[in-house]
């Protein structure tokens, strides 16, 4: 997709779009080379480049994301630590939403939130943020949810017997 300019702060950078397949879905991702503006899952795939580690991840091969570089972690607001809280949930594991609100001191619904305005789903893996007694939603489908944490969990059996998570 065609590059644009994205303000940030008091400088402009270029952000260029692309999408690469799950599933059924597309996994849009739109980045500068550098740092994950935004992802998003959509039916329709749109041309241009995707970082390499999502590539792999969407290929069902067990990589860890965290090393890729998100808007959603810049700063010391609320959301931006619990996103941060949430990275550092392991690849194949999920948390509560209850677990990751008491690691930063707020509420259940409040980290329900701020997964619901996740920018950069996979990089910060909501999917692994379950509820109490279900698995939680997740936008555009649950069933994207269901998928994400079943492919991560075969990936952790095939690499328990084979090595670690890349």
């Amino acid at each position: 997709m065609r590059p644009r300019a994205v303000p940030r702060g008091d400088r402009t950078m270029e952000v260029s779009g692309g999408s690469c397949r799950f599933g059924l879905w597309y996994v849009h991702v739109w980045w500068n080379g550098i740092i994950i503006h935004r992802i998003r899952f959509s039916a329709t795939g749109i041309p241009g480049e995707v970082p390499v580690q999502i590539r792999k991840y969407c290929g069902r091969q067990a990589v860890d994301l965290s090393s890729l570089g998100t808007i959603a972690t810049d700063g010391d607001s609320l959301s931006a630590r619990i996103y941060r809280a949430v990275q550092r949930v392991p690849y194949g594991s999920t948390a509560t939403y209850g677990q990751v609100a008491a690691s930063v001191g707020t509420a259940p619904r409040v980290v329900g939130r701020a997964m619901a305005n996740n920018p950069t789903p996979l990089v910060v893996p909501c999917h692994r943020i379950v509820a109490a007694h279900g698995i939680g939603g997740f936008s555009p489908a649950v069933e994207i949810k269901e998928a994400l944490l079943a492919m991560e969990m075969r990936g952790i059996a095939h690499h328990s017997k084979n090595g670690s998570v890349s």
